[in-house]
């Protein structure tokens, strides 16, 4: 029998939102000799006169009467195909932001290193990406990324998934959180992001305007991007269509006045130009003011990271 409209979350409130209805076929006999029924998933276009119309990802529109509905419900929007991505092949775009940097395979693991690095040493480009299936058993594992980076005179770290089995796993046998070191990987629609940073410059107000012609310094794939006489800066890569920012750094002097938003316009216009529909970067999980300014633009948390390392190193 079908359900009255009570007994299910649907009704006029969702039109224009995602749902799952299950309706009866009439006419149809089912498996158990009862009525057949068949379930449509897809945003629900209209609600009214005795019916509704649901139009499915693929297909024409379905029109159904209300009193065939069995039970339904709104279900959350289907993750956009950047979100689809895994953790693992979305932080291997992070391996093109270093010119030079030594890469080792373990399975699907990565040993990476940056032989002459500038300035601090950054754990993303000197940890092993341990996403994935590393081919050995994990004590086998263990011990290839210890003699790698003690090989080289680096301290042994390993960049995980939070909450993973392998962050489990390693957890298990000794390892331990570096502190400070977890960070979301952000992810946005380049073009949406775009939008809102030039939408966020314009609303910044004279400082932002002022700041002067941005300085834009291309080298292939990598671009440095200033404003202010350097006041704001900040880099990008371009790894296939995916834009990785990083590097973006304000004068502390010169904050809140919107160039940082401005360097984030150039960045995303320089990798618009190039073809870029998704950009990306990492935010420490604590930078409020960052993670602030990057969820105003549109991106949005795709998963979070950390480093491990042996407990006792």
């Amino acid at each position: 029998m079908p359900a009255s409209p009570e007994a299910h979350r649907l009704g006029p409130h969702v039109v224009g939102s995602r749902v799952v209805v299950r309706r009866i076929l009439p006419g149809e006999t089912g498996p158990s000799g009862g009525p057949a029924m068949t379930d449509v998933l897809g945003i629900c276009t209209a609600w009214g006169d005795g019916r509704c119309v649901i139009a499915p990802e693929s297909g024409d529109p379905v029109e159904i009467r209300l009193a065939d509905i069995v039970s339904g419900k709104p279900v959350p929007p289907r993750p956009s195909v950047r979100h689809r991505v895994g953790a693992r092949a979305a932080e291997q775009h992070a391996l093109t932001l270093w010119a030079g940097l030594e890469t080792e395979p373990l399975g699907e693991w990565v040993l990476r290193t940056d032989p002459a690095p500038v300035g601090r040493l950054l754990k993303r480009a000197n940890s092993c990406l341990a996403m994935g299936d590393p081919g050995v058993d994990l004590d086998a594992a263990v011990g290839r990324i210890e003699a790698f980076y003690e090989g080289r005179g680096r301290r042994v770290l390993a960049q995980v998934e939070r909450g993973s089995a392998i962050d489990e796993a390693l957890s298990a046998v000794g390892w331990t959180p570096v502190p400070g070191g977890d960070a979301h990987f952000l992810i946005a629609s380049l073009a949406r992001a775009l939008r809102a940073a030039r939408s966020a410059s314009r609303s910044a107000g004279r400082s932002a305007r002022s700041a002067g012609e941005a300085r834009v310094v291309e080298e292939g794939d990598r671009v440095l991007v200033e404003v202010g006489d350097g006041a704001a800066a900040g880099r990008a890569t371009l790894d296939g269509d995916w834009l990785g920012l990083h590097g973006l750094a304000v004068d502390e002097a010169m904050r809140r006045r919107g160039l940082g938003t401005a360097v984030v316009a150039e960045l995303l216009d320089w990798g618009g130009e190039r073809g870029a529909t998704t950009a990306w970067l990492h935010v420490e999980v604590d930078n409020e003011p960052a993670l602030a300014l990057y969820e105003g633009l549109g991106f949005s948390p795709h998963h979070t990271c950390r480093y491990l390392e042996p407990v006792s190193r």
